[in-house]
């Protein structure tokens, strides 16, 4: 079975307080980027691509400090999350099979995660599946919407979302599995029609599911999967999760 992964890496994090992208900031001394490509290589996945963007030079420099290849694709505009996907567009068509989609400074993803996300979405025939998390406070994220029989309807943004649907509390943690020809068929179709005129990946898969394919939700044992930082404030909790976790013990 043929899988990949794109990691978007190209956000600038202005409140970080740091000349580097977000990414490279650190959890336990190691850079964010660094626990998803570890977690993503421990999957079964060796064929990555990074997409970069705000300063890209350090990427570049990190990734060069590695004993395995990494490719790289640029970012020029920060445009979204589909945006970043589309700059991935010929490393996704020269691989095929699955393509597994993760954000660069989201650290707690891990093996299991990645692994048993694609294990359902292969054997559910899916074109599409969102990893998702189950949180107590569910304000500010992305809801998962199923159909009756378990599948995926849609994920809605919080401030798009009716009283009925903020009650729910499984969210979207923005990592993502799909079927990489029916991601390359839908890519041109993603608009930036919103307020900020940015391309959103989760389009994506409202896309692949008007035309007719499955898409499902796998819901992760720990909603960390979900944790990232925006600024030093949230990036030290996360090194506080990590340390009280045993995060930096595994492998």
């Amino acid at each position: 079975m043929k899988k990949c992964a794109v990691i978007l890496a190209g956000g600038e994090g202005k409140r970080m307080q740091s000349e580097k992208p977000k990414t490279l900031c650190e959890v336990l001394s190691k850079p964010m980027l660094r626990w998803v490509i570890d977690a993503v290589r421990a999957a079964g996945i060796d064929d990555i691509c990074v997409v970069k963007g705000y300063r890209a030079e350090y990427i570049d420099e990190y990734l060069g400090t590695l004993d395995f290849p990494v490719e790289t694709v640029l970012q020029s505009e920060r445009l979204g999350t589909g945006h970043a996907v589309m700059m991935a567009r010929k490393f996704l068509e020269e691989r095929g099979g699955s393509v597994v989609i993760l954000g660069g400074d989201a650290p707690f993803i891990d093996a299991g995660t990645i692994a048993d996300s694609l294990s359902q979405h292969m054997d559910t025939g899916s074109y599409a599946t969102v990893i998702s998390a189950e949180v107590e406070d569910a304000t500010g994220y992305g809801r998962v919407v199923r159909n009756s029989d378990g599948t995926l309807s849609a994920i809605i943004e919080h401030k798009d979302a009716d009283e009925k649907i903020r009650e729910i509390r499984e969210i979207n943690s923005g990592a993502y599995w799909f079927d990489t020809g029916a991601l390359l068929s839908v890519l041109d179709r993603i608009t930036s029609d919103n307020k900020a005129k940015e391309y959103y990946l989760p389009d994506a898969l409202k896309l692949i599911i008007s035309d007719g394919k499955k898409a499902g939700a796998f819901v992760a044992a720990t909603s960390d999967v979900a944790l990232g930082a925006n600024d030093p404030a949230q990036l030290q909790q996360l090194n506080e999760i990590a340390i009280a976790k045993g995060y930096g013990t595994q492998g």
